[in-house]
């Protein structure tokens, strides 16, 4: 008897299969992205690290994976603002509005895996 999905201790609202672990790997990524864009300073290997990993995060959780991007890109203009901060890096303006636009690999990266991992349930489950 399948009961739906069972409550997390934590949350009752909260599947018990959904925990944190998926946004701890999502910030990680992020700043490993930024990180990445400061020392770097390749747009194209930041936008590439970004769709990747929001990519795994829309195959691992599908549901609203639009949560991955913010998580992810928003975190390379802070990472560009704390290198400015503590290591006296300035960034040029277009870095700045490039790793703004990170976002959008993201939104592919993320929904494509989304949509992966929900044809691939599809497939599993023989329809």
């Amino acid at each position: 008897m399948d009961q739906g999905p069972r409550a997390s201790p934590g949350n009752p609202n909260l599947p018990a299969n959904e925990g944190s672990w998926p946004y701890f790997l999502a910030v990680l990524a992020g700043v490993a992205a930024g990180a990445a864009d400061v020392v770097i300073e390749d747009l194209l290997f930041t936008a590439l690290l970004v769709l990747a990993s929001c990519m795994l995060l829309g195959i691992l959780r599908p549901r609203a994976p639009w949560r991955w991007v913010l998580l992810v890109a928003a975190l390379i203009p802070l990472a560009e603002l704390a290198a400015y901060a503590i290591l006296r890096l300035k960034p040029s303006r277009g870095q700045v509005y490039g790793s703004l636009l990170t976002a959008l690999p993201g939104f592919a990266g993320a929904y494509g895996g989304a949509v992966m991992r929900r044809v691939l349930d599809h497939l599993r489950a023989g329809h």
